[in-house]
């Protein structure tokens, strides 16, 4: 029995050695765990705009990235070339989990979709209108010379008094 008792005493006395000694190389970071980080699902109409969240990771539709949980929501920003570009908020939801379920985080929405209109194309330039120059004026025939049907007053209508004076 005393062999077992001198055992575990020199097992102990190596063990508070390593790790006296080790005190000044050991960090307590290393019991922090990581940051938890959110996979989210980035989709667009059309596919294959540059999607890029406001955490700093991006990809071209349709992808995933994972991103670090943030605090708050953020925004994913869609661009394509001849489409108007466009931009998702994202909300982070944070569950703090119990005895029976570990702590999560997850993203409303999630995909995050974006229906990108087209742009609109630049209106033609228009060439100010210019007139139309008139045509040069054709050379008017000489006026007719009064006919028997039309009185010597120009006035198509007999003159009702003519015999009369």
């Amino acid at each position: 029995m005393r062999r077992v008792i001198a055992i575990a005493l020199a097992a102990a006395s190596l063990f508070a050695g390593m790790s006296l000694g080790g005190c000044s190389s050991v960090s307590w970071d290393m019991f922090k765990s990581a940051p938890p980080t959110v996979q989210v699902q980035l989709e667009s109409s059309p596919p294959g705009a540059d999607a890029k969240t406001s955490l700093g990771p991006g990809c071209k539709t349709p992808c995933s990235v994972s991103v670090p949980a943030p605090d708050g929501p953020f925004t994913v920003s869609y661009a394509l070339n001849k489409f108007q570009p466009a931009s998702v908020p994202v909300n982070v939801i944070k569950n703090p989990g119990d005895f029976t379920t570990p702590a999560s985080v997850t993203t409303d929405p999630n995909p995050v979709f974006a229906e990108l209109q087209p742009a609109t194309p630049p209106k033609p330039v228009r060439r100010p209108h210019r007139p139309k120059k008139p045509k040069p004026a054709a050379a008017t025939p000489a006026a007719a010379a009064p006919t028997a049907a039309t009185p010597a007053s120009g006035s198509p209508f007999p003159d009702p008094n003519a015999g009369k004076r």
